[in-house]
């Protein structure tokens, strides 16, 4: 199933709160999204679609020269294993090597805190080609172990 990709140019804000909010397991911290929001403002931005309507996204960021994070992603949870993420990483794929990146890369919670949601998110990284690299504790507080 082919879904719809298109870069954001406006509204990548509100985009971004209301696909972050729709994920309180993942993104359960307002704060945190607050964070994210204002971030993306400045960031390349990749929205899919589903019935018409902007259903996840991807906000890129690069970190060094030939470096380039996914820096926020998300689905909306009544679309998820649709296809949707999949999409938004090869997006992300498509645009970090157009850009000449040599790596790209994701930051997520490390297995040494359990969550099945995170869990899941480890599994979807794995599935898209992404390995994991190294977890390092203090980059988001004690006790949120972050996996490179």
């Amino acid at each position: 199933m082919s879904h719809p990709i298109r870069q954001v140019l406006q509204g990548k804000k509100e985009l971004c709160r209301s696909v972050l909010e729709s994920l309180p397991e993942w993104f359960g911290i307002p704060r945190a999204i607050d964070d994210y929001v204002a971030e993306v403002g400045a960031l390349p931005v990749f929205a899919v679609g589903a019935d018409g309507r902007d259903a996840g996204f991807v906000a890129l960021r690069e970190s060094f020269e030939h470096a380039c994070e996914i820096y926020v992603m998300g689905v909306m949870p009544a679309l998820h294993r649709r296809g949707m993420g999949r999409a938004l990483m090869q997006a992300a794929t498509d645009f970090a090597t157009s850009h000449g990146y040599r790596v790209l890369y994701v930051k997520t919670l490390g297995s040494s805190r359990e969550s099945e949601h995170y869990a899941a998110t480890r599994q979807f990284y794995e599935a898209t080609g992404f390995v994991p690299v190294e977890e390092l504790e203090g980059v988001w507080g004690q006790g949120n172990p972050c996996l490179i």
